[in-house]
This record gives structure tokens, sequence and C-alpha cells, in this order.
């Protein structure tokens, strides 16, 4: 529904006249952004104490409305790094919001992160999600809390989630981005409680916002958009940014339901202190300084709401705070590089103890699971990977209700693999349900989703279509360490890949080295039923954001069928399997690769020992260094390509650790450096088979 940018022509409705805000507290905070915007471009950037400034003047006053408003405890914002006015709303200490830009111990990242990057555990009030530093990454996951919202509502019965909403702060180039885009749909196909709030200024850094948009405004664009409800306005001037705000705010909280707020603010300085602005003209910068909204707030409160000496006298005391805030700031202590590493993963004390990140997951909460065990108490029947990939969900959707398992066609289809064939029936569509198509989307909603205490599962259906996403999992990978353990995003992603009759560039990629260079990504790939049902139990059940990779050629291989161990099995992360003892020649593999692994060695007549890695990170150096030690040659296959393929860091590690035991060189044996080809006879000549393998096997032992 596309509504009058008058806040009271709301299709109909008279509603009652909204709360004036504390005009006081609305100077104080604005004049301590200024302040601390000064000190920092006269003093702190010069002397280069501060390496990376984003004034937020001239965004500071709407943004200063905008935080008053969120008072739910379930509330939720992610902003950029133009946002720190928005911060100060939400009670942000001052000498926390100097100390980030300063990178000192102890601000939001630790000094980790550019220090306008900011994060806010909620403890009671507001969250402020992990920023990004990628333009339009704040979207999804703001979708994804809404979704959270509506699911703790409404699934899970919670009503203390009745009025929360989600918020998004953009500014107007970000409306091009994907992420724009796929947080729209997401939030007017779903009808979520989500707040989109764009800050257009009329510039990207130097490029006009005509550029981003047609016409340069996004809301005349999206006025008939079905679902959403826009509100438009001057952000500068006090009496309608506080309107435009409360009743943009007030609409998602009484209807659940979505709206776009723009409102033209000025911006009073370079994109980043290093920015001069030679791209405006002196009539575009005259015209924006006489738009300043702290000049026309003092006009708008002085002399009717305030005296001229109580407007002196809030920024006098607002300079004076924000002048002993910097210099607290400055005494903190630089971050120590001593802990630099510290917190890519979930950390134990030395008494076992997990170090859990404050907000995100289930872990912080306290939620227990079932007991599990190691030791698998198998079924009498053999079953293939897909069947026990399906069991494994069903069983973990029904022992946890905060589990949620989406993504393009998982819902009545059951997936284009079929691993989920059933479970929206048996659990639900609020549980099990389809998605847009935009693998941003999946992976964005996903970290909104963690970040409220959910367990999202989300599907990729190959391999290759997680690249559009590769921003959001980068993000949700990195965010344990940018925020000092504030904050983690515990996920699976399943994501199938591999050949299987055939192959082609766009399904066949394996490519699963990606994600083990991802930081702060835990990836599996089991090669059959069992170790399938252990470690993606496993996955559901930790800490950590996971990669699930589902090899296609083995979803119903014959190879991989194994009795189902049971509901309570698990495979720990990091334990190699050995798959055959032997004393010639250490064979290292994983996947698909093991089957003819195994084949090849038969052929070969070489009392090779087989290990199946199953997981990638962590990976099993101890057991690959114990079994090559001992046979005193290795070989390592995988599907991937050989150029910077995972076979190549235990290449590394074999070559440091183990030099001296070795007999022979470490050899590989990969698909070239190509896509995987779609014509059979030509994927046989890529992929690795039982032919080439016990030729490289025997070629090794015999050196």
């Amino acid at each position: 529904m596309a509504v009058s940018a008058s806040p009271t022509a709301l299709a109909g409705r008279d509603p009652a006249p909204l709360a004036q805000p504390d005009w006081r507290r609305v100077t104080r905070l604005l004049q301590r952004s200024r302040a601390l915007d000064d000190i920092e471009e006269t003093r702190l950037l010069p002397a280069r104490q501060v390496l990376y400034q984003f004034s937020a003047r001239g965004h500071d006053l709407a943004q200063i409305l905008l935080g008053l408003e969120l008072t739910d405890p379930h509330d939720a914002v992610t902003v950029y790094y133009r946002s720190r006015p928005m911060m100060l709303a939400l009670g942000v200490d001052l000498e926390e919001a100097a100390a980030g830009p300063l990178a000192r111990s102890g601000a939001f990242s630790d000094g980790r992160d550019i220090g306008v990057v900011f994060n806010k555990p909620g403890r009671g009030g507001a969250t402020v999600l992990p920023a990004c530093g990628g333009v339009g990454a704040q979207y999804t996951p703001a979708a994804g809390w809404a979704q959270a919202i509506g699911y703790h509502r409404d699934t899970l019965g919670d009503a203390s989630y009745a009025r929360s909403i989600a918020v998004v702060l953009g500014g107007d180039a970000s409306v091009a981005t994907a992420g724009f885009w796929s947080a729209l749909t997401m939030a007017t196909t779903l009808q979520l409680p989500m707040l989109i709030y764009i800050e257009d200024n009329g510039f990207g850094i130097s490029v006009s916002s005509r550029m981003q948009t047609p016409g340069g405004n996004i809301a005349a664009n999206l006025r008939s958009f079905s679902g959403l409800t826009i509100f438009e306005g001057d952000g500068a001037d006090p009496r309608i940014a506080a309107e435009r705000i409360g009743a943009a705010v007030r609409f998602v909280r009484d209807q659940r339901a979505p709206a776009l707020l723009r409102l033209t603010v000025p911006r009073l300085s370079g994109h980043s202190g290093q920015d001069t602005q030679t791209y405006k003209t002196p009539e575009t910068i005259a015209r924006e300084r006489a738009n300043d909204p702290l000049q026309r707030l003092q006009r708008y409160l002085v002399p009717q709401r305030m005296s001229e000496s109580e407007w002196r006298q809030i920024g006098a005391e607002a300079q004076r705070d924000v002048e002993q805030a910097v210099e607290r700031a400055l005494k903190r202590p630089l971050p120590d590089p001593a802990r630099l590493t510290r917190h890519v993963f979930t950390e134990r004390d030395a008494e076992g103890r997990a170090e859990l990140q404050e907000q995100g997951g289930l872990a912080p909460l306290g939620l227990a699971f079932a007991p599990t065990t190691e030791r698998p108490q198998p079924e009498p029947a053999r079953i293939n990977m897909l069947t026990a990939i399906r069991r494994t969900l069903d069983v973990e959707l029904a022992l946890n209700p905060r589990m949620m398992v989406f993504g393009e066609d998982v819902g009545p289809k059951g997936g284009v693999h079929g691993a989920t064939l059933g479970l929206q029936d048996k659990h639900g569509a609020a549980r099990v349900f389809d998605t847009s198509l935009s693998e941003e989307g999946i992976i964005g909603r996903a970290v909104g989703m963690a970040l409220a205490g959910l367990l999202p599962v989300a599907e990729i259906q190959f391999r290759k279509y997680a690249d559009p996403a590769t921003e959001q999992l980068n993000d949700c990978g990195t965010m344990r360490w940018r925020t000092a353990n504030r904050f983690a995003a515990p996920m699976v992603v399943r994501v199938p890949g591999g050949f299987f009759k055939c192959g082609d560039p766009w399904h066949s990629q394996t490519n699963e080295v990606a994600w083990v260079h991802g930081i702060g990504w835990r990836v599996a790939v089991p090669s059959n039923a069992e170790d399938a049902v252990g470690l993606l139990r496993a996955a559901l059940r930790g800490n950590e954001p996971t990669i699930f990779f589902e090899h296609r050629a083995l979803l119903d291989g014959a190879s991989a069928r194994r009795p189902y161990p049971g509901d309570a099995y698990v495979v720990p992360f990091g334990v190699a399997r050995t798959v055959r003892a032997g004393e010639e020649l250490t064979v290292v593999t994983w996947g698909a690769m093991v089957e003819r692994c195994e084949l090849a060695a038969d052929a070969s007549g070489v009392h090779a020992e087989i290990l199946d890695l199953r997981t990638l990170s962590p990976w099993d150096r101890e057991a690959v260094l114990e079994s090559v030690r001992k046979t005193r040659r290795c070989l390592i296959v995988h599907e991937d390509n050989l150029t910077a393929g995972f076979g190549a860091e235990v290449a590394a590690v074999l070559a440091k650790e183990a030099f001296f035991t070795l007999e022979a060189p470490v050899e590989r044996l990969t698909m070239p450096d190509i896509p995987s080809p779609h014509a059979p006879v030509l994927l046989d000549a890529a992929v690795p088979g039982v032919e080439s393998i016990t030729r490289a096997i025997r070629a090794l032992a015999s050196l």
C-alpha cells in the first residue's frame, strides 16, 4: 500500500496526535554529536590520531529523533558508517563513541574495525546489529531480524515482541545495491515490521543521486510498490522530521508492516575526512549550509520553547562533556597485539568453559540440547546421504523450536535435490519455507535471524549460486572477530555442488577452499551418510557459522549409503577418518573422491593408507602428519582446481612439519584450472578418476 507523504493520510485513518520529542534531550545529543565531529575534523584527524573520519553533520538531527523512538527491548537497527548520532541517541557512552575512531582498547571492535562501524548488544534496549563497511550490506540482516520478530511473536508465542520493529539506515546511493532490493522484496512480500530509512543528501561520495535511481528520489519510484507505505519530508526541519519519523515508527509498530521513510538532509562535510568536495558547486555548498539542521533547530526552539541562554548552556555543557570524553578515550591503552588472533571462533578458558559472545545464536541464551554421542547406534537398513540429511533436519527441527530451514524451493517442492521433502508439511510453513530468488537475501536474512536468537539453516541450491552472497557470508564469518566477541551469528548453510551425471560451470563447482579461507567459517564435506548425520548434527548444535557441503554425486550414490547412526550421533569437527590403514603411502582426500581413492588403492596393489578429512575447517593436521610420518609418502586428491586448492595447504604443512621424514615429494591430483565441463567425456577427463588416481599412487610409491 503506497500512501501520501502526509502521516495523517494513512489509508483514511485519523491517528492520535504524536507525542512531542524531548527537545532539550535532542538538543543535547545534537550538540554532542557536532562537538565530536568538530574535534575529530580539526584536531584528531590532522594529528593522525583518527585515521578514518566520517562526519554526520546534517544527518544528525533526524537520526537522533529516530533513535529516541526505538524504545522496545526487541527493536533492532542496522546502521552504516555515518550513524554515530543514532548511536548516541541509543545510549552509547560518549567515551566509547570517541574511543572507536581513535582505535582504542575496549571500544566497539577493540581496534579491529573502522571506528565508525558500530555495534551494540541489546542489554535490555534496542540492538545495533554489527555494521559492515560494504554499502548496502545492512539491509538484509535487518529484514532477517524483522522476520525473527514475527517468529518469536507468532510461532514461539512470545508476546513481548508484539510491537517490536527492525530499522535500517541507508544513504541515497545505497538504494542501487542488491541488498536494498532484496530486503525490500522480503519486507513487502512477507509484510515484515521493518522501517527502511533513507537519508537522502543527494550524493554518493561525489556521484549524484540521479545516477543511483531515476529522478534521484527512491520514494517517488516506489509509490506504486505493493505492500509498502511511504513517508517523505525534510529531515533538516525539526517539526517535519519529528512528525514524519514518529508517524513512520508508529505505523510499523501498529500495522506490523513495512514502511519506507525518505528524508532529505544536507551533508555538511565531505564523504570522509579526506574529501574536499571539489565536485560541489559553491552554490550547492552554500545551499546546504543554509539548511543546517542545528541552526534550524535553534530557530525552532528559541525563544518559543527555550531561552537563548539555555540553548548556549546546553551547547557549552555538550562541548565540555565531549572534551572530557575524548581525553578519557585518549588515555585508554592501544589494543593489545597479543590478542590479535583471538575470537575467530568460540574459545574456552583454562577450565574448559566456553567464552561466549554477548549476543547471537542460542548459546548466550543458555539453551541446552539433548545429549549426544560419538558412538553410532546403527539401524539395520542402509540409507542414502539424501535421506540421512533429511532425517537429521527432521529430528533437529522437532527438538529445537528456534530452528528454521529455508531457501529457494525448499518448501512444498522439498528442495531441488529433495533434502527437505515433507519437512514443511510436518513442521509448518513458518519453520520450513521458500525465499525469494536472492542469495544475498537468503544469507543476509539468516544473519539477522541468528543475531535475534534463532538457528537459521539456509540452503544455497548449488555452490556457484553462493557467489552473490559472498559479502554476507564474509561479513558473517568475521563478525565474532571484528566485534571482539560481542556478537556472533551461528548458522548452517547447506551447499550442494560437485559433478553428477555430467558437469557444467554453474552447478558443478566445488571451490570449498573459498570458505576455508573465509575467516570464521567451519566447513564440513561428508563422504557418506553416517558422517553426514554426525557432522550436520554437530553443526546444528554448534556455536559457529558452518558451511555444510553436500556433494551431488553422493546424495544417492551407492558408496555413500550407510545405516542411520541414531538421533544423538555427532562427529566432532577436525577429526579425520581412517578409511583404511596402510604402510606404503598416505592418500589424503575428502568428499566424492574418497570412493575413487578406495577403488584406486585396490587396483594399484600398493598398501596405501586413506584419510578422509571430513572437515576442512578445522582440519586434522595431526592425523595427516602421523600417517605421513609412518608411510613417508603422500598423495592429495581433490575435485577442486589445482592452483590454491585446499591440497596446497595440506602440502605446505607437510613440507614444513614432515620434511625430514618424506622420501618423495608431496603430490596433488586435482581438476585442472578450468571450470567443470558439461560433456561427460570432458568431465571424465577433468575430474580425478579411478584410473588416474591408480597411476598416481603407483608412480608415487615407486619413487
